[in-house]
């Protein structure tokens, strides 16, 4: 069955969506406040965070988003946000100094009740799921 066309927004997708547009609302808000208010107490820290809250952004349009570019554009950034919340949560279990205030991936999320950890391996089963048929 192709999926090139549906949405992914049905059944438990809605969920997965809905998670990400609220971790998306929440490290872009998160980050805008601390960049605005105390930017130079943890300047590498809190870019990280609103880089991690486009990275949110962009995978819940690309899991809204429907055909073949869409899907890769979706499993892009989850790979990318997986890869970050592995390297920024291991680097601030090995060097504290690195990260003065945590990000939304520090400590592999813990902030976040470990959702940033979570999220792109749901993801990328559910997308799995959901790719699109090879046609001949």
């Amino acid at each position: 069955m192709s999926h090139n066309g549906s949405s992914r927004a049905i059944g438990v997708g809605r969920v997965l969506i809905a998670l990400y547009a609220i971790l998306a609302l929440a490290a872009t808000a998160r980050s805008a406040y601390q960049i605005a208010t105390k930017f130079d107490v943890a300047p590498v820290a809190y870019l990280l965070s609103a880089l991690a809250g486009a990275v949110y952004i962009l995978a819940t349009v690309a899991l809204l988003g429907r055909g073949d570019t869409w899907y890769r554009v979706a499993w892009a950034t989850i790979v990318f946000e997986l890869v970050g919340v592995l390297t920024v949560g291991t680097l601030s279990l090995v060097d504290g100094v690195l990260f003065p205030a945590d990000t939304v991936w520090s400590f592999y999320g813990r902030g976040y009740v470990f959702i940033p950890l979570a999220l792109p391996i749901l993801g990328m089963i559910w997308l799995y799921r959901r790719r699109p048929s090879v046609t001949a």
